[in-house]
């Protein structure tokens, strides 16, 4: 890996922005206006928030970000698509304890979505939550016809109720996460500023391919999100280097630092939007909502 990143354009004077201006991706902030209102709800963008490799802080990104949007006056629902329940127990659902879960919705015999949703503490922001019953999900979804589209068909009948629906992916590329891109409209990639979840791109992005091409032909790269970024170190503004050289401008300008904050919002139980409102992290995952909200109603 080089010592030291590529000089960006404005660096380099081909544009006319000092380089104390520029952002932690290494080029200029893009100018994104705050959302505007909404004078009614639906149908649903939905994203699925995936990564295959763990800790990369995609549960979190999740959280917040649907927080954030729910701020910006949108109505979000989250699905927590991982066994290990972490979205849930992130809003502070005692989650083992549910008869009803994501998992109910997904193999026979169907529960109706409505008796699975659930409101959370925060206005505008709804949740499907899940436990460790969702584990044996893939097992029985193997032999289902269109085991492929069984998260589609458990969205459908709220989609419209909604502005946005966040998947909370599992850490894998297995059947689980397959329906999350079967049904979504495009992918956030939360990536951890380190050098081997670099690596994983490549077969995540791939995976995002064959989805596209065999059963989704609206599936599409929303952004990658990095996140648990230390400007300090030279090992953080390379990997940054590498991914925006390698990605371009899929790249969200917002950048999520490394603080002790999140892990303590989970133990609380909320978004960091509500728990530390005026933090550098409530304002990042703010900013980040900015950007995936334009993109998402650019041509509305």
């Amino acid at each position: 890996m080089s010592a030291s990143r590529p000089r960006s354009r404005a660096e380099q004077g081909e544009l006319d922005v000092p380089a104390e201006k520029l952002g932690p991706t290494g080029r200029p902030y893009r100018d994104i206006p705050d959302p505007g209102p909404r004078d009614k709800h639906g149908p649903a963008v939905i994203i699925a928030m995936c990564n295959q490799k763990g800790g990369v802080g995609k549960t979190t990104s999740t959280i917040n970000l649907g927080a954030a949007m729910a701020e910006w006056g949108r109505r979000v629902l989250l699905v927590d698509l991982d066994p290990q329940g972490a979205l849930s127990a992130g809003l502070g659902v005692p989650h083992h304890e549910l008869d009803e879960t994501v998992h109910n919705l997904l193999v026979p015999p169907y529960a109706a979505t409505d008796d699975v949703l659930m409101r959370t503490r925060v206005d505008g922001l709804d949740l499907l939550p899940s436990n460790i019953d969702l584990s044996a999900a893939e097992i029985q979804l193997v032999t289902e016809v269109g085991r492929e589209q069984a998260l589609a068909r458990a969205l459908h009948p709220v989609a419209d109720r909604y502005d946005y629906i966040l998947v909370d992916c599992q850490p894998s590329l297995g059947l689980l996460t397959v329906n999350a891109l079967a049904c979504a409209d495009n992918v956030v990639i939360p990536m951890e500023c380190e050098y081997f979840s670099l690596r994983g791109l490549a077969l995540l992005t791939d995976t995002i391919d064959k989805v596209h091409d065999r059963l989704n032909p609206r599936l599409e790269l929303g952004g990658i999100l990095v996140t648990m970024f230390d400007q300090r170190t030279l090992h953080s503004r390379e990997v940054m280097s590498r991914v925006v050289e390698a990605f371009g401008d899929a790249v969200y300008d917002t950048v999520i630092n490394r603080t002790v904050r999140f892990p303590e919002t989970s133990v609380a139980g909320e978004p960091i939007t509500s728990w530390a409102p005026k933090s550098t992290g409530a304002q990042a995952y703010r900013s980040l909502a900015r950007e995936v909200i334009a993109a998402n109603e650019r041509t509305e």
